[in-house]
């Protein structure tokens, strides 16, 4: 039985989110991009929109779901992230948030599924963050 660490779980649920964006037409812009405020796993584009991505990666027999750790404190500092972003880059476009829930094999930490929620979350105005 191998054993991963944190990091080394968010790492593979990362990448193979990154691969799934790819396939599905999205163009991946920045991985893991931080300010102080914060950090956003994965930033991509496709068409005319923005999206800022939550990974998170749970072995599948985990009771709660992965989304269900993007709580209200967490939604806060991808908000304020991401509006560093957009000035950053003087963005003019249209934004999204969604979160990636990977499910892994609890022995092996191999990848066996993914739910793709798209637009998981309000974004605020640009102001009001």
């Amino acid at each position: 039985m191998k054993l991963f660490t944190t990091k080394q779980k968010g790492d593979i649920g990362e990448k193979f989110t990154e691969r799934y964006l790819k396939k599905n037409g999205y163009k991946i812009l920045e991985r893991n991009y931080r300010q102080k405020c914060g950090e956003i796993d994965i930033i991509a584009q496709k068409g005319e929109y923005i999206i800022f991505t939550e990974v998170k990666t749970r072995a599948a027999n985990f009771i709660a779901r992965p989304y269900e750790a993007v709580d209200r404190r967490k939604i806060s500092r991808i908000r304020k992230t991401a509006a560093m972003y957009i000035a950053e880059k003087q963005l003019d476009a249209y934004f999204r948030f969604d979160v990636s829930e990977v499910f892994t094999e609890p022995e092996s930490g191999k990848v066996i599924d993914i739910n793709y929620i798209e637009n998981a979350f309000e974004g605020a105005s640009y102001e009001s963050i």
